[in-house]
């Protein structure tokens, strides 16, 4: 089972864009970030850790990472559009640590596994 992504943007962004209707096409940053979560989220399986869900943007306005908790399962919302691809992987890998509740030398080793996951030549240092 691959990671759950929900909604790129809002209801009103979607009724007032013009031509075809909401999809992949008329939204590259959607595709980029359901190609980050799978990444994301393989790694994290790999590592027997629980895979939130990803979706965007969150559902509180002013904030650029939620993370809500139901039962077992966890929500990573984060805000995409106007932001470096850097941070938004940046607080994808970080709510995967945070839903797990990681210890600090688990979180460690996790981290670096996750940024392995989405390695990329342009964020390298």
């Amino acid at each position: 089972m691959g990671a759950k992504i929900i909604g790129m943007e809002r209801r009103e962004d979607r009724t007032q864009r013009s031509g075809g209707g909401p999809g992949p096409r008329s939204n590259p940053g959607a595709i980029r970030f359901a190609e980050a979560a799978r990444s994301i989220g393989r790694a994290a399986r790999l590592r027997g850790l629980e895979v939130p869900t990803f979706r965007s943007p969150p559902g509180i306005t002013g904030v650029q990472r939620t993370i809500r908790r139901r039962g077992t399962s966890a929500t990573v919302s984060v805000v995409v559009r106007g932001r470096p691809w850097g941070a938004v992987l940046a607080d994808m890998v970080e709510g995967v640590v945070v839903a797990n509740q990681l210890d600090s030398r688990r979180a460690d080793t996790v981290r670096a596994a996750l940024w392995l996951s989405v390695d990329e030549p342009a964020l390298a240092a």
